[in-house]
């Protein structure tokens, strides 16, 4: 569902990657589930989601909480 609301928005993960300062492996791993971001991370890419989940309710399907 991340990858979801990022296409929704249309960005790339490079995009996201630049804006919360992490590289774009690092967002594909979060939008698979294989890693979860920490500490101000967390709370960057929460906040993020969020944003979209509330731009594109049709892509938030469950929860935004990294």
């Amino acid at each position: 569902m991340r990858g979801e609301l990022r296409r929704a928005a249309g960005l790339t993960q490079d995009q996201v990657a630049q804006a919360l300062g992490v590289g774009r492996v690092q967002v594909a791993r979060w939008e698979t589930g294989v890693n979860e971001p920490r500490g101000v991370r967390r709370l960057g890419y929460s906040r993020f989601l969020q944003g979209l989940a509330e731009q594109h309710s049709e892509a938030a399907t469950v929860t935004t909480t990294p």
